[in-house]
């Protein structure tokens, strides 16, 4: 049974293992339905109170830190469900923690289309961590909820890795996203166009 106790002793040691925590968590998730909201609880406050503080080792005094945002559009086959591929566009808040490290917030809408099963409608609430492992590749994780706009839909569980180029305007992301709720997948291109809210912050001062 995945508990509280065990969710704390696991994170106490998130600053030297973050990836392997992430791992088994989400394994304990998709294990335990019973517990599935306390369980993605824990793990997002793990995520945003540990993985922002292994960031902060790494932060320059110069970089500035601040806000970007990213409007996208993405598209998906799934593989290994009935659903013939998906379609959708989302926007991104992103916080730079340092010119490596970032943490995001998306949401927008994707929709599922199936001739077998039905069409299925999702408003994606993810929060991520994002890792520069140089000038312009990245490697990201999300985790958050779908929230379903079909009758008796229901909500998901969505968990996403994603590998991706992102420059100061252009940002292109190969993604694997997981439905848990819904049996379901999809492997995915993103396309999105961002731009710096510190700058526009700068201006108006």
């Amino acid at each position: 049974m995945f508990c509280y106790t065990n969710a704390l002793k696991i994170f106490e040691t998130a600053s030297f293992l973050p990836i392997q925590i992430i791992k088994h968590i989400i394994h304990k998730i998709a294990m335990s339905k019973r517990n599935k909201t306390i369980a993605f609880i824990l793990l997002m406050g793990g995520i945003l109170f540990t993985l922002p503080s292994i960031a902060q080792s790494k932060i320059t005094s110069d970089y500035p830190k601040g806000f970007r945002l990213g409007l996208g559009i993405n598209g998906g086959l799934s593989t290994n469900s009935a659903y013939d591929g998906t379609i959708g566009a989302e926007a991104r808040l992103q916080y730079d923690l340092s010119q490596k490290t970032s943490i995001t917030l998306s949401s927008g809408y994707t929709h599922l289309f199936s001739n077998e099963v039905g069409d299925k409608g999702i408003v994606p609430i993810k929060g991520g961590f994002k890792h520069f492992m140089n000038k312009n590749i990245y490697a990201m994780g999300e985790l958050g909820a779908g929230i379903g706009t079909h009758q008796e839909q229901g909500n998901t569980l969505i968990w996403a890795p994603s590998i991706g180029f992102a420059n100061h305007i252009i940002d292109v992301s190969l993604r694997y996203e997981r439905y848990n709720d819904y049996n379901t997948d999809q492997l995915g291109i993103r396309v999105a166009y961002g731009f710096s809210l510190k700058n526009y912050n700068k201006k108006k001062k």
